[in-house]
């Protein structure tokens, strides 16, 4: 893909309005919803409705899969021509037509200032690909990939590493948070794809793409932030079954994830953060969760501490089916049927139960504090919640930060806090008709996950007077002799409490 092909490719497709809020114009919004999810016919139905215009004829070749006109697309890419769009690969020559080779599709950038949009070349999405995907695989802005993007925090950083870049999608939100950003593969043609994609939304001077398995390429490195959408499926170790590079790491089992949170904390920089996704086994009497607390173990790196989410946890068949289909396979076929059963032979083998997804936060803390974290803080929990539509990455950091300052204070520290209760949090009194006390008191809150707390009087109350005035101990006393309990007890109750609601993001020290 040559970098003046490119260029005329983005100065088309700006001419043609090729954006998502046009598009949603053009097919309507229940028939543009439809088409994401990979249901096209009312889309098609939408579009035969419309006049030509360079915006429906890009639509229907590059988002529908429909075969147009060679005539039709040198007229919707006056300087780019039929001709150059097949050069780069976008498209094939079907005579004197034209018909999407790669996916082409214009993303919002939630994360940007402005309403900033990017232009994203991927592989054929599965609706469009017709068939198994190949093994080199390219995948565009999938759902695992904007959960990564979500979790990031706006914060300005120096220098940020891209672990298995893909597309480049992530490359180009580190992209907005750093000057300098590193991204690296293993595969030769994702990083050609990374580049093009660099280049044709204008970040081409900002990203350094690299190839190389796991940190390899940036040895002797460290950077303030890493992120990593790395191929961490569990896959059987079956040579007569097809490798996919987007998804399989080439290890058995989880081996890959613990490979990039056992190395990831030694590429950090004192302060800095590294944000991954990751699938984790539970083997039969283990724990997975307490196995990703292993992981961040051997990093052997000091001043660590980390936050483990899991989002999902699904049994054996579960895995199993949700990847054979992802690989393209009609469920009930030969080839479907031998990839479960390849599954399904494998955790046997290993005895696994279970398999958990989610996301892992690493810090490596700096200054004074890290000498005091010798051995990781590791937060482990299941939190099936929905994360915050807005502001996501800067709430999950804030409650990082409050969760790991509260589990470093001692007792006496948390009761001689001033806290701050989250303004997004709800308190929710279930009455019985007629009587004064509640039945029952719910915390709620909406970010940086959704969760709800059963409370207690004592935890709503102390909740309640969290405003930065008060510290936490004349809290406690002030509602022990109101509520006529002991005061040591309230005292122990609400620096349990105020810990455990910092990682929530439902309080935080105020000081």
């Amino acid at each position: 893909m040559t970098d003046d092909l490119i260029d005329l490719l983005a100065a088309d497709l700006s001419a043609a309005g090729f954006l998502p809020d046009a598009i949603e114009t053009l097919l309507g919004e229940p028939a543009n919803r439809a088409r994401e999810s990979g249901v096209v016919f009312a889309a098609r139905r939408a579009l035969a409705q419309r006049p030509s215009s360079p915006l429906a004829t890009l639509t229907s070749l590059l988002l529908l899969g429909d075969e147009v006109p060679a005539t039709q697309v040198d007229a919707a890419l006056p300087q780019l021509r039929a001709a150059g769009l097949v050069t780069l690969g976008i498209a094939t020559s079907t005579g004197d037509a034209l018909r999407a080779a790669l996916s082409l599709n214009p993303v919002l950038v939630a994360d940007s200032a402005d309403d900033q949009h990017w232009w994203i070349i991927s592989d054929l999405d599965d609706h469009l690909r017709g068939g198994p995907a190949r093994t080199d695989h390219v995948m565009g802005v999938g759902g695992a990939t904007r959960s990564l993007i979500a979790q990031l925090s706006p914060a300005q950083v120096p220098t940020a590493l891209d672990l298995g870049t893909g597309c480049g999608i992530v490359a180009l939100h580190l992209a907005l948070r750093s000057e300098r950003v590193v991204a690296t593969d293993i595969s030769e043609r994702a990083l050609m794809l990374g580049r093009a994609n660099a280049r044709l939304n204008g970040y081409a001077d900002r990203i350094e793409f690299r190839l190389g398995d796991l940190f390899a390429p940036v040895e002797g490195e460290q950077f303030a932030l890493i992120a990593s959408n790395p191929p961490f499926v569990i896959t059987p170790r079956n040579a007569d079954e097809p490798v996919y590079e987007y998804r399989d790491g080439g290890r058995a089992g989880d081996a890959l994830a613990a490979d990039v949170v056992g190395q990831g904390p030694r590429y950090l920089a004192p302060g800095g953060t590294l944000v991954c996704l990751a699938n984790w086994e539970s083997p039969w009497g283990g724990n997975g969760l307490e196995r990703v607390r292993g992981w961040i173990a051997a990093a052997e790196v000091p001043g660590l501490a980390a936050w483990v989410i899991e989002r999902d946890r699904l049994d054996p068949l579960g895995y199993a089916q949700m990847w054979a289909r992802d690989g393209g396979e009609r469920p009930g076929s030969d080839s479907y049927n031998r990839r479960l059963a390849a599954w399904l032979n494998d955790f046997d083998d290993r005895r696994v139960v279970s398999v958990g997804l989610g996301s892992i936060r690493v810090q490596r803390i700096a200054g004074e504090t890290a000498q005091a974290t010798r051995d990781p803080l590791v937060h482990l929990e299941q939190a099936t919640g929905a994360f915050a539509s807005e502001q996501a990455g800067a709430t999950l950091a804030a409650a990082f930060d409050a969760g790991v300052r509260a589990a470093l204070m001692t007792d006496a520290e948390v009761l001689d806090t001033q806290w701050l209760r989250d303004d997004a949090v709800v308190e929710h009194r279930e009455h019985e008709p007629g009587v004064e006390a509640p039945r029952a008191i719910t915390l709620e809150t909406s970010q940086p996950i959704s969760r709800r707390v059963a409370a207690d009087p004592l935890l709503a109350a102390a909740l309640g007077a969290c405003d930065g005035e008060l510290t936490m101990g004349q809290i406690a006393d002030a509602l022990a002799t109101l509520l006529e309990i002991d005061a040591a007890a309230s005292r122990q109750a609400l620096i349990a409490s105020a810990r455990e609601l910092s990682w929530l993001g439902m309080l935080t020290p105020a000081n």
